[in-house]
């Protein structure tokens, strides 16, 4: 075998990972195999990759240029974003993605979904990310949408420019119908982006309701067209933050809808944080989409970092972790069935919706792509935001991470839960 992994913890169990080829070869207790080498687990949790289901590589890296978001709001942001896009070249957008997607596989995130803004008249992110997606998916797995920024009627030219990226190889089509100029052009965009994925087999994957109105409802459209289309769980909505602020009968009826649709959402605990709520008088609106009354509906839920260091949010280092303790916090998960669902938001849900089941998961056969935390279960990795021991990407190990060790007056301490409680004893 070329690497063995023992005593890890996989669901429930105790196992070894034995691989061979870049696939999963055998899994099982007490492997009698030989491999080239050998990782001792030590009863450490071991997921399947992060996946980072929505992220503005793009715009990485960009905050303070050519000025800083001193309001802190969505519209100053796309702003400063406009007066700064046409500069772009396609090497300056992969350098600085490139440093993100770094960021991301040292962690544990070995699947993006990116957004490249293809309102940008002289193509740069685009190009600059299907460079990206192509000369680094021996560390990760990139899929690119193609997103008008500033809407596809807002000008005249930017139905064109989605075409162009769609002809360049994108992943998939996206859209922002709340930013058209009126809700008839909103809808008529909405159409629009079904029938250019439908015609082109690509997925979908539109901002939507991303504003504090409750009177912004483009997500049952996209849901109704979804039906219309045959396009259940190709089609993903993000942001959905006007959910935070519908009134109770219409949420419920719309969270059954979603469900039957098979639609997925996507929630951006970062910088939707910070930007929704924002102009409001106290108390203040959380303006997240409602990510438990989804999950109880049957809807797929997954979480994106969205924006680091960029003209919307100064902070982030693509943690997907982090974002889940975040949105946690903000969508009031906290149940102990709740805090081990954050996880698989971050993990199988996100697989889900980028549509990569049939090749993810620590199963027999299918790559060997995992990442072992340094907690023992769930709970614990989501309390901690625990490190990422080892990231393994088609059986290699691509990033170790050595925990910090902090002592108080010469003896340990190690922050562990205690015997008994939901977080297990800790790892050897």
């Amino acid at each position: 075998m070329d690497l063995l992994v023992r005593n890890v913890r996989v669901g429930e169990r105790i196992v070894d990972v034995a691989i061979e080829g870049g696939r999963f070869a055998r899994i099982g207790p007490d492997l009698d195999v030989d491999a080239a080498r050998t990782v001792e687990a030590g009863g450490r949790l071991a997921t399947p990759p992060l996946v980072d289901c929505h992220l503005h590589l793009d715009a990485s890296l960009t905050a303070g240029k050519p000025r800083h978001n001193l309001s802190g709001t969505l519209i100053e942001g796309i702003h400063v974003w406009g007066e700064l896009k046409e500069s772009l070249t396609p090497d300056d957008v992969f350098e600085r993605a490139q440093e993100i997607v770094r960021w991301s596989a040292a962690q544990g995130t070995l699947h993006i979904r990116a957004h490249a803004d293809v309102s940008a008249k002289n193509e740069a992110p685009v190009r600059g990310l299907l460079r990206l997606r192509d000369e680094l998916a021996d560390l990760v797995t990139i899929q690119v949408t193609a997103f008008p920024q500033d809407g596809i009627y807002s000008d005249p030219r930017n139905e064109g420019l989605v075409e162009r990226a769609i002809d360049l190889g994108v992943d998939c089509v996206g859209g922002i119908p709340h930013y058209e100029p009126t809700a008839e052009l909103g809808l008529r965009e909405v159409h629009r982006v079904f029938e250019l994925a439908k015609r082109h087999n690509l997925r979908i994957d539109v901002h939507c309701d991303e504003t504090d109105d409750p009177q912004s409802r483009f997500l049952e459209v996209m849901a109704d067209d979804t039906v219309r289309h045959g396009l259940r769980g190709r089609v993903t909505a993000s942001h959905c933050t006007a959910m935070g602020s519908y009134e109770p009968y219409y949420s419920s009826k719309l969270h059954g809808f979603l469900a039957r649709s098979g639609i997925n959402i996507v929630v951006n605990p970062y910088a939707n944080s910070l930007i929704q709520g924002r102009l409001d008088p106290y108390p203040k609106r959380r303006g997240f989409a409602q990510l438990k009354e989804l999950l109880a509906a049957g809807v797929n839920v997954s979480l994106g970092n969205d924006v680091i260091m960029d003209p919307w949010y100064p902070m982030g280092k693509a943690d997907l972790v982090d974002a889940a303790h975040l949105a946690l916090h903000f969508t009031y998960m906290s149940g102990l069935e709740e805090i081990p669902e954050m996880l698989r938001c971050a993990t199988e849900r996100g697989a889900r919706t980028l549509g990569i089941e049939d090749e993810y998961g620590i199963e027999e056969g299918k790559p060997a792509d995992l990442v072992i935390f340094d907690a023992p279960d769930p709970i614990e990795v989501i309390r901690l935001r625990a490190p990422r021991r080892w990231v393994i990407r088609r059986g290699r190990v691509i990033a170790e991470t050595t925990p910090a060790q902090t002592t108080l007056l010469g003896e340990p301490v190690l922050f562990r839960g205690n015997p008994g409680s939901p977080g297990a004893p800790s790892c050897r």
